[in-house]
């Protein structure tokens, strides 16, 4: 299996919105989108990639399946209660390309205090909380002469 077999899921109130923001501020790449017709705007599932990662997200709506598991946006809550973290190469400059595409930077660009790389966080439109770092958690751990 390529890739992680982790795929965070989010929901959006605007999901194509959500589509276009994540492609142009973070990089990400549209792998599926199923979406009820071009001007529906409703997002049933899409996939989008960055490097050997996923996200998946939809349009948040009413229906059993939603109330099943209490779907619901990060603004509805008031709050976030994860964050996605993505590892890119060069952090600085993801961040600033992140900026000029409209996201808000909430922590700046940064050495990881008490472990190695960069990071920074930023919000998309509707509030989620997104990390990107150069910190690699599947690279192996640095030889610590055992």
């Amino acid at each position: 299996m390529p890739g992680s077999p982790v795929i965070p899921c989010l929901r959006y109130a605007d999901a194509p919105a959500a589509i276009a923001f994540l492609c142009a501020a973070f990089g990400f790449q549209k792998h599926a989108v199923h979406a009820d017709d071009v001007d529906s705007g409703v997002i049933h599932h899409a996939q989008l990639t960055l490097g050997d990662g996923m996200v998946m997200l939809g349009s948040v709506r009413d229906g059993e399946g939603e109330s099943l598991y209490t779907w619901s946006t990060v603004r509805d809550l008031g709050g976030t209660t994860a964050c996605v973290y993505m590892v890119v190469d060069d952090v600085d400059a993801h961040c600033l390309h992140a900026r000029n595409e409209g996201a808000v930077v909430v922590d700046e660009p940064h050495d990881n205090p008490g472990y190695p790389g960069r990071g920074y966080t930023a919000l998309d439109p509707e509030g989620n909380v997104w990390s990107f770092g150069s910190y690699d958690p599947w690279a192996p751990p640095p030889d610590e002469g055992d």
